[in-house]
């Protein structure tokens, strides 16, 4: 009953216009009382406020990036200088968009990461779809229930409508071969090849940083990500497929590791959604981009102005390597 009374509050409040003063007579509670369940009612997640940057300036930043990259769209945020309330912005534009787009049947392969799990989160939905959301990337321990796959996707399922599928494997393996066998098994091989077939797959860019969900969950030391870097490493997709500033995949010891969908399999997939949110995934977006996986990017206003401006600046440094020699 709360929840029905908060939600009619902030129904006038937001949508017919009625002021704090006249809520507070007309439900005979004080203003303050009033303020408080405005604000419970954002926490809860009954009304949710986005914000779009100048239509304009995300267009010409939209039109830019799809001419230099081949993309199919971009969805810019505005930027904030909270690290938090960022990825809120931008993961409430990618919800937005998925439920625009999903359909009865629709497929939706789901990667893990802080980005993602935000889009999951700040998901709603007036139209239940039967949709079937299956994680892309085996589980692990220590990313917890914001960070795994099969949480994401459990989720997204209940914002939208329609089932999830989990992918009954680690999500990272010591030994290669172990992988391989695992990537075999009928259970799991069941599960990836659904995902394979997804119409839309919803993934994270990672950096190459000390505080990337790879090292913060123990996966890789931060002596393998300097080591990485310094082999020309600047990102990766998914949690495991590293790319250099080219997009070329990096050759390092730490790839093969991961039971999950590969650059292969993302290429194959109609609109392959990339979200990057954080200022220090520029080289990783541009790797992604050049990689040829993307399909939609969404990621703020200076993140794309960033990476444009970086590949104009490598394509110059090309060339005259190029008139050089």
């Amino acid at each position: 009953m709360y929840k029905e009374e908060l939600a009619r509050i902030a129904t006038l409040y937001y949508i017919d216009g009625l002021t704090q003063e006249e809520l507070s007579r007309m439900f005979s509670i004080s203003r303050a009382t009033v303020g408080r369940m405005l604000r419970r009612a954002l926490q809860e997640g009954i009304v949710e406020i986005r914000v779009r940057p100048n239509n304009a300036y995300a267009a010409d930043l939209e039109k830019a990036l799809v001419e230099r990259f081949g993309i199919q769209r971009a969805l810019i945020s505005v930027d904030h200088k909270d690290q938090d309330k960022q990825r809120e912005l931008l993961a409430g534009l990618v919800a937005s968009y998925l439920d625009r787009e999903l359909v009865d049947g629709s497929i939706v392969a789901v990667g893990m990461g802080r980005n993602v799990s935000a889009v999951s989160e700040h998901a709603m939905s007036a139209t239940q779809r039967q949709c079937t959301f299956v994680s892309a990337i085996g589980g692990s321990y220590r990313g917890g229930q914001t960070m795994n796959a099969d949480h994401i996707a459990r989720r997204l399922a209940s914002r939208f409508g329609g089932e999830c599928e989990s992918l009954y494997a680690p999500a990272l393996v010591d030994d290669p071969e172990f992988r391989r066998k695992l990537i075999e098994n009928d259970t799991v091989r069941h599960t990836l090849d659904k995902a394979r077939r997804a119409d839309i797959a919803l993934i994270g860019v990672g950096d190459m940083s000390e505080d990337s969900n790879i090292v913060r969950m123990g996966w890789f030391s931060t002596r393998e990500i300097a080591q990485a870097k310094m082999a020309g490493t600047v990102g990766d997709v998914m949690g495991y497929d590293f790319i250099d500033i080219r997009g070329t995949p990096s050759a390092l010891a730490m790839q093969g590791r991961v039971i999950g969908l590969s650059l292969p399999d993302l290429k194959k997939i109609p609109n392959v959604i990339a979200v990057a949110s954080e200022p220090t995934k520029v080289s990783g977006i541009l790797g992604a981009l050049n990689a040829g996986v993307v399909d939609t990017l969404a990621t703020t206003a200076s993140n794309a102005m960033s990476v444009l401006n970086f590949a104009e600046a490598l394509q110059s440094s090309n060339a005259s390597e190029a008139a050089v020699n």
